[in-house]
């Protein structure tokens, strides 16, 4: 499956990167003929609408010309990452600095695993988190070891 997954990446970034984006992530999930493959894409100024129909048709093509997802039949979704995107390098901790954030940690930090705060970057491997304040606490800063952290997605404001 490995192997797999490898090939539709370099497909799908060969793709992308044709068109000037950038594949965040590649999901082959479900089984039979309700196996689904997503792909999203990025890119600085936003994805379109035309982005993900381009990189679904050129891949598509490409994926069932060269028997790429084995198994047969599935479903292609490409995507941008959402408002509630997912951190996944470390660059994204840099680029998000100031957003909202949701962490998951792996092990726990100041005795919770679950935190959320304004993200202040990332500096010699820490993720720095400002958490709100609340009745109970002032503003706290908190810094995250960035193997620590299992699960980061930015948290949408309006």
């Amino acid at each position: 499956m490995v192997a797999e997954q490898d090939k539709i990446r370099e497909i799908a970034e060969r793709v992308a990167g044709s068109l000037g984006l950038e594949v965040l992530e590649v999901e082959l999930r479900g089984g039979g003929k309700a196996r689904r493959l997503r792909i999203y894409i990025d890119r600085p100024e936003g994805v379109t609408l035309a982005d993900c129909e381009a990189v679904s048709r050129e891949a598509g093509t490409i994926l069932d010309a060269e028997d790429a997802v084995p198994g047969g039949q599935y479903t292609l979704e490409v995507s941008s990452p959402g408002l509630d995107r997912k951190l996944l390098k470390p660059g994204d901790f840099q680029r998000f600095a100031g957003s909202m954030v949701k962490l998951q940690t792996r092990e726990p930090v100041e005795g919770t695993r679950h935190i959320k705060g304004r993200l202040e970057g990332l500096q010699d491997g820490r993720i720095a988190v400002e958490l709100e304040a609340n009745r109970k606490a002032p503003v706290m800063r908190l810094e995250i070891e960035l193997a620590n952290v299992e699960k980061a997605n930015l948290v949408p404001e309006f």
